[in-house]
Formats: structure tokens, sequence, C-alpha cells
């Protein structure tokens, strides 16, 4: 069975820092390119950032240059690290991870963590 459990959410201050961590179990995860999204109550899943089985890293406009995607291989983990939040980064996130050349909606999902920023 396939799982991707997040973790690292929580409350923080306008300005402040955190880092998400996902991990994924249940299967080889080679060639799969892993993401983070985020979705607020009505709207639509926003992609956030993916990084690669290689390393290549791709960012939303909105969150370049304050947020770090990486990646353990070895671990099957991937990470997120969000720095300088604002308040409408504030919502759930998910991990996801897809093979790549795939579109992730066919990929696995994991359940959310709540990111709150607050002004």
């Amino acid at each position: 069975q396939v799982q991707l459990v997040e973790s690292g959410g929580g409350l923080v201050q306008t300005g402040g820092s955190l880092r998400l961590s996902c991990v994924a179990s249940g299967r080889t995860f080679s060639n799969f390119a892993m993401g983070w999204f985020r979705q607020a109550p009505g709207k639509e899943r926003e992609f956030v950032a993916s990084i690669r089985w290689s390393g290549t890293t791709y960012y939303a406009d909105s969150v370049k240059a304050r947020f770090t995607i990486s990646r353990e291989n070895a671990k099957n983990t991937v990470y997120l690290q969000m720095n300088n939040l604002k308040p409408e980064d504030t919502t759930v996130y998910y991990c996801a991870a897809t093979r790549e050349g795939t579109g992730w909606s066919g990929g696995y999902w994991g359940q959310g963590t709540q990111v709150t920023v607050s002004s």
C-alpha cells in the first residue's frame, strides 16, 4: 500500500519559516517526480513546487525565491523549506508523487498538512 505522509505544518507569524516533510512508502519511487501543491477552501489545487528524480526543480512564481524543494531519494523523502511566509500562504499543503512523464492527477497523494501564517 503506497502512502505519502506529510509533516511539519503549523502556525507561524508573517516572515517566519516552516519546513514540510513528506515520506513516501509502499513501492519504489525511482524515476518519480515529487511535488507540493496547496489548496484553499473553495479554490482549485495550486502547484507549488516539484522536483524530478534527477534533482531538477520547478516553482510557482508566487513562491519562487522564498520556497526551496529538495529530496533524499534513499529515504523516499521530499522537503519544502518555506521562508518569508505570508498570510496568503495559509492553506493545506499536499505532497504528491508521480512517474515522470505522466500527470499528477494519476499519481499518489498525501492527506495534507495545514500551514497557517498569522499577520
